[in-house]
């Protein structure tokens, strides 16, 4: 229910709202994007002016996130207690969103569940995490595609997380949903047709050819990348290192890790589909 003067139309037609966050992240940008969606509040990673406001004139009721890693959820408890907040998790991982928030949710939601009454919608989308999810709104920046003047019904725009950038790529490791789900987590949006999408780092990507463009070239980066690890293996690499020095042209200084990670990831999705031999299990879970 829309509080303090707003009605319940007023809240659903509020625009939407990003938040720049400076939080610890490894995404280049240094900072984690919030964001305001009528009286929802998505990945309040810190505490804020702005969303301060926000959360003491009562103009936010609902809380939720895209994934539990620590740049995306450190003000959740925080701003649940000051707006008194209902804290939203996927139902299937209730207890992953208390252990990194700091706060037991009050309400979960499963795919295709709408957050409050008329709220974004929740699409699951792992890979990046095994537990992220995307949340689809009404897009009336950009209308109904192909609608240039804006005036027809609305598009759909994405607030991704951590399942797309405008520029470079997607950490995806071990212990995340996988490469696999990663892959049909792109192409389920890819196929949502949306105009836009909302990472969690970094600018918008706005514009339903954009939005495709940027989602083919995510498939298409991982793909490639799958390429050159399976070459690796094939020229001979034996170990995690070996495989990353041959499939990493680009200097690696300061994302080694995250290459390392990558790399680790592609292995266990060719282990899993049987085109690299089984002794790669232990090379794999060993480094």
């Amino acid at each position: 229910m829309a509080r303090d003067g707003a009605t319940d139309a007023d809240v659903a037609a509020a625009p939407l709202r990003r938040v720049s966050l400076e939080v610890p992240t490894r995404a280049p940008s240094g900072a984690t994007n919030a964001y305001v969606v009528g009286d929802c509040l998505v990945d309040p990673a810190a505490r804020n002016p702005e969303l301060d406001r926000l959360a003491e004139s009562g103009r936010i009721d609902h809380i939720a996130v895209t994934h539990t890693h620590a740049d995306h959820v450190g003000a959740v408890a925080d701003y649940a207690a000051i707006a008194d907040a209902t804290v939203w998790a996927p139902e299937a991982f209730a207890d992953r969103v208390a252990d990194a928030a700091g706060v037991t949710p009050d309400a979960t939601f499963a795919d295709g569940d709408a957050i409050g009454e008329d709220g974004p919608i929740a699409l699951e989308t792992p890979g990046h995490a095994v537990d992220h999810v995307a949340f689809a709104v009404p897009d009336r920046r950009h209308g109904e595609i192909g609608d240039a003047d804006g005036t027809g019904e609305a598009g759909e725009a994405i607030l991704c997380g951590d399942l797309a950038v405008a520029e470079g790529s997607v950490v995806v490791g071990p212990g995340g949903g996988g490469l696999t789900a990663y892959l049909e987590s792109l192409r389920r949006l890819r196929d949502r047709t949306p105009t836009a999408l909302h990472p969690g780092h970094g600018p918008a990507i706005e514009g339903p050819e954009s939005v495709t463009a940027t989602l083919d070239r995510l498939i298409d980066h991982r793909l490639d990348r799958e390429a050159a690890v399976l070459e690796a293996v094939e020229a001979g690499a034996s170990d995690v290192d070996a495989v990353v020095e041959a499939a990493y042209e680009k200097d690696l200084t300061g994302v080694a890790d995250l290459a390392r990670a990558t790399v680790r990831a592609h292995l266990g999705k060719l282990l899993a589909e049987g085109r690299i031999d089984e002794e790669w299990r232990d090379r794999i879970d060993g480094d």
